[in-house]
């Protein structure tokens, strides 16, 4: 009989914060069967005690508290990769993949982390590298039923940024950025002209988060610390679910656990949790 997988993703702007700040509480109730984080900034000692009794891999950054992906899961993950790109890409603490076997079925997951960027300097041309790798990789997932989870630190359209008049030349909205995800989530194998006018081949990925709200706005998963940004709603979705085309319509479920007031959060960012169904 098929069975219910449900995946959460979620930056938690450092592990043992999270953990101090109640991320235990709202783990508790969720019945989540992998989680994925991003922005660990930890070890993974600090992984084991934050998370006692899960399965866990991860990749730590090079530099001390910073970055930092890892998968949790409630059965054990035996099989895992952190090898991404070419050599010349920074991608330490940023793409960890694990597999899955759910009654006889086979699933990857991965965590991401993609580069915050800044236009106009090196941390964009790093945040262009890293998607090139992704849309490099993506193909090779799709052979099979993959999702890749994460802050994807791209707001892909309209509906993902509450003020997106004014973000259209920063990092996170530049053109250039959302035509990858034009590409990703575009018809498999049909030329795409993105919205930067370029034109490519569509991948077949869905975005599970916009498939299920649908074309409104948000729902957001990433406020600023700044203003009342927060108590305004004025976010940003950024982070994701990103189905391969032969999963995309395993999909049951899907939403955004935003904090019920600002002061009862325990990350910048909302558990975003999507249910698969998966096994024979």
């Amino acid at each position: 009989m098929p069975r219910r997988l449900r995946i959460a993703s979620v930056n938690v702007n450092g592990i043992r914060a999270a953990a101090r700040k109640g991320m235990h509480g709202w783990l508790e109730n969720a019945d989540v069967d992998v989680l994925t984080l991003q922005e660990v900034r930890a070890e993974a000692a600090d992984l084991a005690a934050a998370l006692p009794g899960w399965h866990i891999v991860n990749d730590e950054a090079l530099a001390k508290g910073r970055a930092g992906v890892a998968i949790a899961a409630r059965e054990p993950l035996d099989v895992w990769r952190i090898e991404f790109g070419d050599d010349t890409l920074d991608s330490k603490g940023r793409w960890v993949e694990a597999d899955i076997d759910v009654d006889g079925e086979h699933l990857t997951v991965v965590s991401a982390y993609v580069f915050t960027g800044e236009d106009g300097t090196e941390k964009q041309v790093a945040k262009y590298a890293f998607l090139d790798a992704m849309e490099q990789r993506m193909p090779q997932l799709a052979a099979g039923h993959a999702v890749i989870t994460g802050d994807l630190n791209v707001g892909h359209r309209e509906f993902d940024i509450r003020n997106w008049k004014g973000n259209v030349k920063k990092a996170g909205f530049l053109p250039r950025e959302r035509a990858y995800f034009d590409r990703f989530t575009g018809p498999a194998g049909e030329t795409v002209t993105a919205v930067d006018g370029s034109t490519g081949v569509g991948l077949g990925w869905s975005d599970v988060g916009r498939t299920f709200a649908g074309e409104i706005d948000g729902p957001y998963t990433w406020w600023s610390n700044r203003g009342k940004a927060f108590d305004n709603d004025t976010g940003w979705r950024i982070d994701y679910h990103l189905a391969s085309p032969s999963l995309a319509g395993r999909v049951t479920d899907y939403r955004v656990v935003r904090a019920p007031s600002w002061d009862t959060r325990w990350s910048d960012h909302a558990p975003v949790i999507a249910d698969y169904t998966l096994g024979a």
